[in-house]
């Protein structure tokens, strides 16, 4: 910061909510007044014209700044204003007059002034002189006396193509494109080489001469020329090569220094000859907004004014900070005028700055001298008794005031001062306002639209509301903002929530969350969950009768229709028996089929993709306990799950992540590696063009030609991979969420218990970090396994492990199993501490019973079941039965299927069920022709229980 901070002179703020920019604002005697002095021009991009003529007052506290009487002028001209320039535009007089560019047309005004009668002062007005239409959109332009005219300026325009129109006051002379242009740039003119000197995009200083611009045209007319279908191609006499973008060109012709040429750059500032030839360059270490260069009172110096992003005026002389001031604002442009200061004198070089807000003020540099004179210290005894007392005096009042504001850390009974209330309504949008679709459906993709309100409890301003919908869901709005809320008029708002991702959705709340200040001023933030309904992200569709994988839950009470609970997702299946469902999520082709048994208690889910059963499972727990808990006086209604774990069915989900996850690093390997080529190749190529004996490029540019195209092919590669990691991290989160649930329905897992499942076992992928999901998930198992799941005291060890890269998924699956072997033993996921954290995914906690157990087995029979642990995994495929009456049924159903001796696989691996529903007829069969889960038949053998709900376990690490 700087020492100093400059004096303000005279200040106001120009119109209210409008935008200024680097051309909006100069200074000159526009009303060609005998004095001299200068009148502040200053046009915003709203189309307002204001003329300021600061005289400020001098008073006992000084100068008494803005009076309504400083505004000569201020008109609208309809327009945007780009650009206001003062000079002598107009032939038949000598004066100075107002160049105002517009995006399609530069008009010239005359300031004229009528004395008043009275001693109110004079009026001034504008009249238009004359104005050309432009056929091109103009960017900006500059003055001068263009061909050694004298006492004349001409205008040259600068279009957003590149094209550069001048015209010689009334009357249009030519216009030209300039080569390679891509995007407009400063432009200003150099008298002394009568040419003109821009920046291409290319960043390149570049120069044209006037006659060679004016010669290069074959056009006769006006709307020919600015059409500019032909022509002969112009050269820039010089090109310079700068560092950074250029933000603005001024050129010097003051009497006592060198013609010269200023660039202000991004990070730097050239000073140029006008040959092309760089006399000097200033590196910076902030970034500038403008800048002006102004004669110095020494003989051949020029000081530079620039202005920075931090409020702070750096003075410069050639490359030497001399000054720098403190401002009250980020300026976008900068004039040096001469004002009248009193009746008799005049100030020189006031600086004016001008921001894009349009705050206008008039400062100089220096410093005030202080009047202020520190009185005399007395030196007199301490009373250290009246010290006490006063004290005590001040330590009361600070508690008492204490007590009295609010604190600024909020306490947990604090109330909020503003709540939250959504409105979900139970149907769909009747329209869909669903857009941006990575997703290709049949139907047309749903969405829903909920209203949001915000009550406040007093008078709030700036509250901001974040929108969150986790993938695949999005939002057409994401940042709502209020600009006040009052306790009477809550903020209303409405945001539409709809499918917008191609893969599985695997959970379906959305976050609102409002960001303010409280009344004593800290920030509070206050949020509130959507629960959006199912038949957002998935239709109903006939069900299949095949199917690869299965998950069957039991109840203790009778079974419930599937009409009756699934009511909004009948679809074609409405009027049917209600023992069988077919759903299908939006953009995927895999049908999950619902079945419930008739007298059995028992419910199945089937489909092609495991991983896309979790949005129905979850869906189906909340739902039956909603419908048993709801109008009965008991709460006893329980689900269970006695079928082997889905393991090797989870472990492929896994793995195909896990695979993503590989490919993704050697893509990037291999981008690296193909990148250092190419540069090492056009390094070589450079030389070889640069060697004055050339020589032969030994198939160089065949070799970069190819890797170029590696490049591109290892970039869709790696976008292609991209998004089949996000559709597997997708998939592995819902398969995830399945296998926990389905762990604390089989092993009546406590709330305590399950958090610290879900905590383990995270059901969040997240790829965007150098530790991902499987490092992250090993480690946390191991730490369980070594502490509250050890064997003995012996095992228990805390000491943690790195997270780098696996190299393969082997060890984290046998983890995996592990935990589950030891809760299948009994184990318990008990952490001294730790409390319970509801997630957001779970559903309402509900207790599962455990599997039953008759009494003739002891623990130590119970412990004979479970047989030496292998070293290798079982990743045999599922194979379907050939004939439905002898079904192969994973061990362990209980849905009265015959027992197969070689399905008695691991906890994971007994996939080996049978195809109960290849009956007969197509898949595209009627809901009728699929058979009801009862019909398998009854159990040979009853009196075998299983061993806390799974069979011996083979499936070791």
């Amino acid at each position: 910061m700087s020492l100093f901070k400059a004096r303000d002179w005279w200040s106001t703020i120009v119109g209210d909510d409008e935008q200024f920019d680097q051309g909006c604002m100069c200074v000159g005697n526009l009303d060609n007044h005998s004095s001299g002095t200068d009148k502040i021009v200053v046009g915003s991009y709203h189309g307002y014209l204001r003329i300021y003529n600061p005289r400020p007052v001098k008073t006992e506290n000084g100068n008494e700044g803005f009076r309504p009487e400083d505004v000569l002028c201020e008109t609208s001209l309809n327009a945007p204003i780009l650009q206001v320039e003062c000079g002598r535009f107009v032939s038949s007089a000598e004066g100075m007059y107002l160049a105002v560019l517009h995006p399609r047309k530069l008009s010239v005004y005359n300031l004229l002034s009528t004395s008043g009668a009275v001693e109110h002062g004079s009026h001034y007005q504008l009249k238009l002189v004359y104005e050309h239409k432009l056929q091109r959109t103009a960017f900006n332009f500059c003055s001068g006396s263009f061909g050694g005219v004298k006492g004349r300026d001409f205008l040259c325009i600068q279009s957003m193509d590149g094209t550069v129109s001048v015209f010689e006051q009334e009357s249009f002379a030519f216009s030209r494109f300039l080569p390679n242009a891509l995007l407009p740039g400063p432009i200003c003119y150099v008298p002394r080489t009568d040419s003109f000197v821009t920046v291409s995009s290319s960043r390149c200083l570049e120069s044209y001469k006037y006659q060679v611009l004016a010669v290069a045209t074959d056009t006769r007319t006006k709307e020919e020329s600015q059409m500019l279908k032909s022509g002969k191609r112009v050269a820039a006499e010089w090109e310079l090569g700068l560092c950074d973008q250029a933000l603005d060109i001024h050129v010097t012709s003051f009497n006592n220094s060198q013609e010269a040429i200023y660039v202000l750059g991004e990070r730097n500032v050239y000073m140029v000859s006008e040959v092309g030839k760089l006399l000097m360059m200033k590196k910076f270490d902030f970034n500038p907004s403008c800048f002006l260069p102004y004669a110095s009172v020494d003989d051949g110096q020029i000081n530079c004014i620039i202005a920075t992003h931090t409020k702070t005026l750096l003075i410069y002389q050639n490359i030497t900070l001399t000054w720098a001031a403190q401002l009250d604002m980020v300026p976008v442009a900068l004039c040096v005028g001469k004002f009248q200061d009193s009746e008799e004198s005049q100030l020189k070089g006031v600086i004016v700055s001008l921001d894009e807000m349009g705050h206008l003020q008039c400062s100089y540099l220096g410093t005030d001298p202080a009047m202020f004179t520190a009185a005399s210290s007395e030196v007199r005894e301490l009373d250290y008794t009246e010290l006490d007392a006063e004290m005590r005096q001040l330590q009361k009042a600070i508690k008492e005031q204490q007590s009295k504001s609010a604190p600024i850390v909020p306490t947990q009974a604090a109330e909020d001062e503003i709540q939250i209330i959504v409105s979900v309504p139970p149907d769909l949008d009747d329209v869909s306002v669903a857009t941006n679709l990575e997703i290709e459906d049949e139907e047309k993709v749903p969405s829903l639209t909920v209203k949001i309100s915000l009550k406040a409890r007093s008078h709030l301003t700036d509250v901001k509301v974040h929108v969150h919908a986790p993938a695949p869901l999005a939002s057409n709005e994401s940042l709502i903002s209020f600009a006040s809320l009052e306790p009477n008029h809550p903020g209303e708002t409405q945001v539409s929530f709809f499918m917008c991702h191609g893969f599985l959705p695997s959970q379906l709340k959305a976050h609102i969350t409002a960001t303010y200040q409280s009344s004593s001023g800290a920030p509070r933030v206050v949020t509130s969950q959507i629960k959006l309904p199912l038949k957002l992200v998935i239709k109903a569709v006939l069900p299949i009768k095949t199917a690869t994988y299965k998950i069957t839950v039991d109840t203790n009470k009778p079974p419930v229709n599937l009409n009756d609970i699934f009511p909004e997702l009948l679809g074609e299946s409405a009027g049917g028996p209600g023992n069988a469902l077919g759903f299908c999520v939006y953009g995927l082709d895999s049908v999950i089929t619902m079945l419930a048994s008739k007298t059995s208690q028992r419910y199945r889910l089937q489909s092609d993709d495991f991983a896309s059963m979790w949005p129905l499972l979850s869906d189906l727990l909340l739902r039956l306990k909603s419908y048993f808990r709801v109008g009965q006086t008991s709460s006893d209604f329980k689900i269970t799950y006695e079928g082997p774990l889905p393991l090797q069915e989870y472990f492929e989900v896994l793995d195909k992540h896990f695979e993503c996850r590989l490919n993704a690093d050697k893509y990037s390997h291999l981008l690296e590696e193909r990148a250092a080529q190419f540069r090492a190749i056009q390094r070589r190529l450079l030389t070889r063009f640069k060697d004055k004996t050339p020589a032969p490029l030994a198939n160089l540019d065949t070799l970069l030609d190819g890797t170029y195209r590696q490049i591109l092919a290892l970039a869709d590669a790696m976008e292609e991979n991209r998004k089949a990691q996000q559709r597997a991290a997708a998939a592995l989160s819902c398969a995830t969420h399945t296998l926990n649930h389905l762990i604390q329905l089989w092993k009546d897992l406590s709330a305590e218990e399950f958090s610290i499942l879900e905590s383990s076992l995270i059901t969040s992928v997240d790829d965007n970090g150098d530790q991902g999901w499987e490092e992250i998930v090993d480690a946390s198992i191991t730490h369980l396994l070594r502490t509250c799941m050890a064997k003995s005291a012996k095992d228990q060890t805390v000491n943690p492990s790195p997270l780098n890269l696996l190299k393969d998924t082997t060890k984290l699956k046998k983890h995996i199993a592990l935990l589950c072997d030891r809760l299948g033993k009994g184990a318990k996921l008990v952490v001294e501490g730790y409390k319970p954290v509801t997630s957001p995914t779970t559903t309402e906690p509900s207790k599962p019973i455990r599997p039953s157990m008759p009494a003739s087995h002891s623990k130590s029979e119970q412990q004979k079941k479970y047989k030496p642990i292998p070293t290798t995994l079982n990743t045999k495929k599922h194979q379907e039965a050939s004939s439905f009456d002898e079904p192969t049924i994973p061990t362990g159903s209980r849905f009265g299927e015959k027992k197969s001796p070689s399905a008695q696989g691991p906890i994971g691996g007994g996939r080996s069920g049978s195809d109960y529903l290849k009956r007969g007829g197509s898949t595209g069969d009627a809901v009728n022709s699929v058979p009801d889960l009862d019909d398998l038949g009854a159990p040979e053998v009853a009196d075998q229980p299983l061993v806390n709900g799974v069979d011996e376990l083979v499936y070791g690490l």
